[in-house]
């Protein structure tokens, strides 16, 4: 258990936190939300003693173990895979060190021998004769096979450093678990076993995250950061937000008896338990939403932005011809042979291996990069915006205003600063916000530029590579909602499970040796079907 007790964080020009009192107890996840800035990573700083409180203190239990997800990915390039990842116990691998100092020693005395038998006891004691194989069955779970233990992590790339980092903040069950982004970089392989670690992992885990899927799978409870409180809410992300929504209703309706209000917020509970998953945590979350009252449940101050698309024109019968397109960068082949046919209505989630795959694809098609071999052909009636993965090209003249940048997209009726302020308004970007020079933006601010002028371009065909990076999960939530209700096709790739579930209706697996296609499918459907894990695996056993 950890428990916050009056802390208070005062920066210079603001209070990010005040007066804080929380508690967060074994055998529960709890899914740290809030809106960008609001302090959420400041917050498991503060938990882990890496920064001090202004007023205030955190404490845990006698001998209680807390862990953090590192993010520093060049911190143990010197050691092994298999030694990073037992580091995550401070204490055992200090005690595998100190042994193998005593047992080297050329005069062992009886001193010594002493020594070693007190280091040999706590080191049974900590479970030590297991560490190496709990260990590398942690790293064979994340996709790191076991000739690759004995590796220097200087020998890894990003991905797999990624990989071990997070196996080192699991190993050796942790009292305490403190996750920022854990499933950035992984593979849809790594985040389902994660996934499922914690769901049975029994002790305290607090994450932060913008994977709505993840929040819904792992966490038991919501701790919201909001106006420089911590409050919990039982229940996952989407129990959250859709009580949060349910109660600005009722609190609306002054009309309403009390009785009828509870009576909504039962069917609201029961309609929410019957769609769960049956697994023991799952069961455990219904019990406990089933104990909810009126005053459990409150409206929430986020701010939604409001993403929609409005094509000019409809698509005809052609859509998009991809024929025969090979491309290789520096040696390495990332596409070849890739073929395929869109139709009209298609919302298509292009998945990969290798981003740069995907990346690749869309510039090609958005004609920034030449293929080597092959063609494509857009269909006469389409018209294309694209949303690329780095934006730092479309902010090169770092001095416009965000109003003067959105300027240069609007046509001659949009182009008065009326328009345009009320437009950017509902993008969050409110009062003085539009005069911010764009060399200020950070990347979330940056792509909800990118998104206004993808509203403004009114094209019938949406390309975006990985739009949910850099966003906050509120904007996440209203730019899922928009292409939903979007009536022209996508194309798109994206980590986001709950994105392309919700989205796509046909999925497109990209392989330096063609591709996976399936049409008329949702992603999970995809993932489960047993064919398209035999065609996979085939696409990719020769890389």
């Amino acid at each position: 258990m950890i428990t916050v007790t009056n802390v208070s964080l005062q920066f210079s020009d603001r209070k990010l936190f005040d007066d804080v009192n929380i508690k967060f107890i074994p055998g529960n996840c709890y899914g740290l939300i809030g809106a960008n800035g609001a302090g959420k990573s400041t917050f498991l700083k503060i938990l882990a003693g890496e920064i001090q409180p202004s007023t205030g203190n955190v404490s845990m239990g006698p001998d209680e173990r807390l862990t953090t997800l590192s993010q520093n990915h060049y911190g143990f390039e010197d050691y092994t895979v298999l030694e990073t990842v037992i580091m995550g116990h401070k204490r055992l691998y200090e005690i595998m060190k100190e042994k193998d100092a005593v047992y080297m020693k050329a005069d062992f005395t009886d001193a010594d021998g002493i020594l070693a038998a007190e280091l040999e006891g706590e080191f049974a004691e900590l479970d030590g004769w297991e560490a190496e194989p709990q260990a590398a069955v942690m790293l064979q779970g994340l996709g790191i096979s076991e000739d690759m233990h004995d590796k220097k992590m200087s020998e890894l790339t990003e991905g797999l450093k990624v990989k071990v980092l997070l196996a080192q903040a699991l190993f050796g069950k942790p009292d305490v678990l403190l996750l920022d982004e854990p499933t950035n970089g992984l593979d849809k392989q790594s985040i389902e076993w994660l996934e499922e670690f914690l769901i049975d992992f029994p002790n305290t885990v607090i994450v932060v995250s913008h994977d709505r899927h993840f929040l819904n799978k792992v966490c038991t409870h919501m701790a919201d950061v909001d106006f420089s409180k911590i409050k919990l809410y039982v229940g996952n992300y989407d129990f959250w937000l859709e009580s949060s929504q349910l109660a600005s209703k009722l609190q609306g309706n002054v009309n309403a008896k009390k009785e009828e209000q509870i009576k909504e917020l039962q069917a609201f509970i029961a309609r929410f338990s019957a769609n769960a998953s049956k697994s023991k945590q799952a069961t455990s979350r219904k019990k406990m939403l089933e104990k909810i009252t009126l005053d459990d449940i409150q409206p929430s101050s986020r701010r939604y932005p409001f993403v929609g698309f409005t094509p000019d024109r409809d698509i005809g019968n052609d859509l998009l011809r991809v024929e025969n397109i090979s491309k290789t960068i520096d040696g390495k082949k990332i596409l070849d042979n890739i073929t395929f046919t869109l139709n009209k209505d298609d919302k298509v989630a292009f998945t990969s291996k290798n981003d740069i795959a995907i990346t690749v694809l869309f510039k090609i098609l958005m004609g920034e990069m030449e293929p080597d071999t092959g063609s494509f052909k857009w269909g006469v009636t389409t018209s294309q915006s694209y949303l690329p993965k780095d934006t730092t090209d479309e902010f090169l003249n770092e001095s416009l205003t965000v109003v003067d940048w959105l300027r240069q997209f609007a046509s001659a009726e949009e182009n008065d600063n009326t328009f345009l302020r009320s437009f950017l308004g509902r993008m969050l970007f409110s009062g003085e916000d539009v005069l911010k020079e764009v060399s200020v933006l950070s990347g979330g601010e940056k792509v909800r530029c990118m998104l206004s002028k993808m509203m403004l371009s009114k094209s019938n065909v949406l390309v975006m590579d990985d739009p949910t990076n850099h966003l906050d999960l509120e904007s996440i939530t209203a730019l899922n909602d928009g292409l939903i209700a979007f009536k022209g096709s996508i194309l798109f790739g994206s980590h986001d499970h709950q994105f392309i579930q919700t989205i796509a209706n046909r999925i497109i697996e990209i392989s330096p040796n063609g591709v996976v296609d399936r049409a008329e499918t949702t992603y999970d459907d995809f993932l489960d079907n047993k064919s398209v894990k035999e065609q996979i695996a085939a696409l990719y056993a020769t890389v």
